[in-house]
């Protein structure tokens, strides 16, 4: 017996409902908030191209590459305080010897004393590598930049290993004059530096590495550099350690393809020894890509972003659950910048698009790598907007 024309009418209405109901909570499935507005006035910083890192008490620390009491950048606190943040100013940089605009390298928690470690392209000869206590308004200089082949332009921010040394990159310098990996050790109270690798040794090395790097447990030192490789649009690239000496080589060249090109961001691994990174171009449709290789060499691009132009300008990051996190600089819906998710499902990846950035109060043209909490709580920065135009900090709460 055939339905009546009311039941399917009522069948219709009840999909229709149900589709609304369900699109209704995609939509709510997550909350963009700006939890700070910077000004640019009094000790306040501006400009924040690096992403905050958060520790385990829920606070979140930052640099900003302008403002602060005489404008060459500033390291902050935001802690919970009730349902909203509080501003804590822990440094204002002066842009002398102690180092000035804290650039695109999130800051790292280290130490005896949980201090932050960072870094600015300017200051001192040509860059700094800083640490600043928790305590307001503290800072000392680890090593200055810029005298002979040591490198310049460290604007990638710094890793600790599990015993306090110090790694890092310059974009600039170093014996060929196309950046360098560096090291920094303790003893006592006084930090050694070390150049470790310069790039620029022949023509298919990689050169101007502009993000940080990331290690291993053996020590090996893996990251991405911008520009060179086989092909000139950027590398993959390992030091493995072997004692106090390492031994550079490319794991893969980009080839301006559907995989991607200019890789500005590095990369992170996961514990079975794979690394996951983006590129800032190329890919199938221009707007860059994120990729796995695998230890064996195998690379897998797992999302091409839609833009023509403005992809992910830094590391990724993962949560508890295996999830990476991102943020594309100029892709988005509104060709501002947005914040993204994959999750991994029975061998490949969902992309879930969190936010795309409308610009005006809600802030636009976010560089940093993101934070995500327990709850998956993601909190990252914006260069630009917020109610002094001068960048925000934002929440996503899911």
């Amino acid at each position: 017996m055939l339905p009546s024309k009311s039941a399917l009418a009522l069948r219709t209405s009840a999909m229709l409902f149900i589709l609304m109901f369900l699109l209704l909570i995609s939509a709510h499935a997550q909350t963009y908030k700006v939890i700070y507005n910077f000004t640019g006035q009094g000790s306040d910083g501006a400009t924040p191209y690096a992403g905050p890192t958060l520790d385990q008490s829920g606070n979140l620390y930052g640099s900003t590459y302008l403002g602060g009491t005489f404008g060459s950048g500033s390291v902050y606190r935001l802690s919970p305080h009730g349902s909203s943040w509080k501003y804590t100013s822990l440094y204002s940089l002066k842009g002398g010897a102690d180092g000035a605009g804290p650039a695109f390298g999130s800051l790292v928690i280290g130490g005896q004393n949980r201090a932050l470690f960072g870094t600015t392209e300017g200051g001192g000869f040509f860059g700094t590598a800083f640490v600043v206590c928790a305590c307001p308004q503290r800072e000392a200089v680890l090593h200055s930049f810029g005298m002979g082949t040591d490198g310049a332009q460290p604007i990638g921010g710094l890793t600790l290993d599990a015993a306090g040394n110090y790694y890092g990159t310059t974009s600039l310098g170093g014996a060929f004059g196309d950046g360098t990996v560096f090291g920094g050790k303790r003893s006592g109270k006084q930090w050694t530096e070390k150049v470790l690798y310069s790039f620029g040794n022949d023509s298919s090395d990689a050169i101007n590495p502009a993000a940080g790097v990331s290690l291993d447990a053996q020590g090996n030192i893996f990251g991405t550099a911008s520009f060179g490789g086989s092909l000139g649009l950027g590398a993959i690239y390992k030091l493995t350690r072997s004692g106090s000496k390492y031994t550079e080589s490319i794991l893969y060249n980009f080839q301006g393809l559907d995989d991607g090109q200019n890789p500005v961001g590095g990369v992170i691994l996961d514990t079975a020894g794979n690394l996951y990174g983006t590129t800032f171009d190329g890919g199938i449709n221009g707007g860059g890509t994120v990729y796995e290789l695998s230890p064996s060499g195998v690379f897998t691009v797992l999302y091409s972003f839609v833009g023509g132009y403005g992809g992910p300008y830094n590391k990724l990051t993962f949560d508890v659950h295996g999830n990476l996190y991102g943020i594309t600089n100029g892709d988005g819906a509104n060709g501002l910048g947005s914040v993204f998710k994959l999750s991994p499902s029975n061998g490949s990846w969902i992309f879930t698009d969190l936010y795309d950035f409308v610009g005006g109060a809600d802030g636009a043209s976010p560089y940093g790598a993101v934070a995500v909490d327990g709850l998956g709580n993601v909190f990252g920065t914006a260069v630009v907007g917020g109610s002094d135009n001068q960048g925000v900090v934002f929440e996503i709460t899911p």
